[in-house]
């Protein structure tokens, strides 16, 4: 008690004291001709957090020989060795377009691989619901994309628990909130929702809660027509607009080592053909479906990754699509996905280079393995985030919330990752420095030696907004912390997340559209809907 009395009664000496020595410090201070009367303009905070530019220069991992010799290992792997390709229709797509085919084996030539990424766009525009939502993917670009596809849900309120409607609803209204995740996910399964229907209700929540960059399954040609025609109808776009831009995206995982499987290889085919956005990405884990060291699993990853680039191409020369990488390594004592690791760095940093070297856009991702939210959860995303940061990724996929390697979107983890890329946003601002920030006439001259800088006329015009403003660290000393209840980070996220579904932020419905969305979901409910194609 003795304590806290004593650093109470320094804190109020201390304030008096600065409160003495700003007005000392105004009174003191030379006026200035014309402005004597003239109020201190606000500073406003300039970053935009919905068009972001990565700052950092490109990291490399391996000489650019090493690089060329890979890309040349995965064109000689995809001619001598091939691709097996599962679905007949691609497999005659891709004969058509030269490739050798013995069976399910697609042997693809390296001019056809040339071809491709000739044809492939360097940079796409992902159109939202409002022209201020749509998003740019490029190389320097950078967009966030919150953690997703996980089976199970998990907060500190309700437990772990499987994935539901609910549970996608408040995460599609989380992710809404914060302007960092440019990019819509498809964060849990819905596993209350039969499959055949689950496309309709996926669709539904993100066209009426959100207004950003959609993502639609790519689970067989009648979901995904399905979901193709909600979209346009909500958005009121008609055939011809919706072929000339991407309106909405999706993941196609190769089956590594060396495989496309059927509903992976028809949505590569869907989504061109109809002018949409395919993020290709095999999924490789060093040691278990790929090589065990870094530059074998990138090779390979690379070599999948341009034979679904190749057949977009085939399909439709200038068709969207994104170079995709996501590589990690197993733990070898117990075979479970690693995420976060010095390999896993390794591995981003390679598939940048990679990506450069062809020139398009490129996925990559970070996460964690951890089972709950705590400092290996924050120490395995921020490794694997910076991983994508260096490595100059376009789009960071599991960027917020991914745990269990997958297995469990966190809601805490959501908002704790959550602050953390805001900051990585604020730094994408970069830092000003000219005369107003260097501050010669408004701070600096205005202090005497020993003096303070609380009552300047460049902290006073830029007290309010000079610093990010966290939304669930605490700043505060230990004494305050204490007497507030000594919540720890989850405790708040809880209730950071717990305040942004109370508020349930959207945007406007179109109420004509929207009935027109409901009568085509119950018309195709009264059909039988669309089982997902396997």
């Amino acid at each position: 008690m003795q304590q806290k009395s004593l650093r109470l009664r320094l804190v109020t000496l201390l304030a008096k004291r600065c409160g003495a020595e700003m007005a000392e410090t105004k009174a003191n201070r030379p006026r200035r001709r014309g402005r004597a009367d003239a109020k201190a303009a606000p500073f406003e905070r300039k970053t935009n957090y919905r068009n972001l530019k990565n700052p950092f220069p490109p990291m490399k991992v391996f000489s650019d020989d090493q690089i060329e010799n890979m890309h040349e290992t995965a064109l000689r792997t995809l001619e001598e060795l091939g691709m097996r390709v599962l679905l007949p229709e691609a497999i005659a797509i891709f004969k058509a377009g030269g490739a050798r085919v013995v069976g399910d084996m697609v042997y693809i030539g390296r001019e056809m691989v040339a071809a491709a990424l000739a044809s492939a766009p360097k940079s796409i525009v992902g159109r939202g619901g409002a022209s201020e939502r749509d998003v740019t993917l490029e190389l320097g670009s950078l967009v966030f994309q919150p953690g997703a596809g996980a089976p199970n849900a998990t907060d500190l309120v309700r437990g772990r628990r499987p994935g539901s409607a609910r549970d996608f609803i408040e995460y599609t209204k989380i992710a809404h909130h914060y302007d960092v995740f440019q990019m819509m996910s498809p964060s849990v399964e819905p596993q209350d929702v039969p499959t055949h229907l689950r496309h309709y209700f996926t669709m539904q929540t993100q066209l009426e809660l959100t207004d950003k960059f959609p993502f639609v399954f790519a689970r067989g040609t009648p979901q995904t027509m399905d979901g193709f025609r909600m979209l346009q109808d909500y958005r009121g776009v008609d055939d011809e607009t919706f072929l000339s831009d991407p309106y909405c995206y999706t993941i196609i995982n190769t089956n590594s080592p060396r495989t496309l499987d059927i509903p992976m290889a028809q949505g590569l085919i869907d989504f061109a053909r109809h002018g949409q956005l395919s993020i290709v990405t095999p999924f490789t884990l060093m040691g278990a479906m790929a090589p065990i060291t870094v530059a074998g699993a990138i090779t390979l990853s690379h070599s999948e990754a341009l034979a679904g680039i190749t057949l977009t191409q085939l399909v439709r020369p200038g068709a969207p699509v994104c170079y995709g990488t996501f590589t990690s390594n197993v733990d070898m004592k117990s075979g479970a996905p690693a995420f976060g690791t010095p390999s896993h760095f390794q591995a981003s940093l390679a598939a940048g280079q990679l990506a450069r070297f062809t020139g398009l856009p490129w996925r990559s991702a970070a996460g964690s393995a951890s089972n709950i939210n705590d400092v290996q959860a924050a120490n395995e995303n921020q490794m694997g985030l910076w991983g994508c940061l260096m490595a100059g990724a376009t789009v960071i996929i599991h960027s917020a919330g991914w745990l269990e390697g997958g297995l469990s979107v966190s809601y805490e983890k959501v908002i704790t990752d959550a602050e953390v890329l805001n900051m990585i946003a604020e730094l994408c601002a970069g830092a000003e420095a000219g005369p107003d920030e260097i501050g010669f006439e408004k701070a600096i001259s205005e202090v005497q030696p020993s003096g303070h800088f609380f009552a300047t006329t460049q902290t006073m015009e830029r007290y309010n907004t000079a610093f990010y403003e966290p939304h669930v660290h605490d700043y505060a000393n230990f004494g305050t912390w204490t007497e507030r209840g000594s919540e720890d980070a989850n405790t708040r996220a809880t209730k950071v997340w717990q305040g942004i579904l109370a508020a349930d932020s959207r945007p406007a419905v179109d109420e004509t559209r929207l009935g027109t969305l409901q009568d085509f979901i119950a018309k195709r409910t009264e059909e039988g809907g669309a089982p997902p194609e396997s």
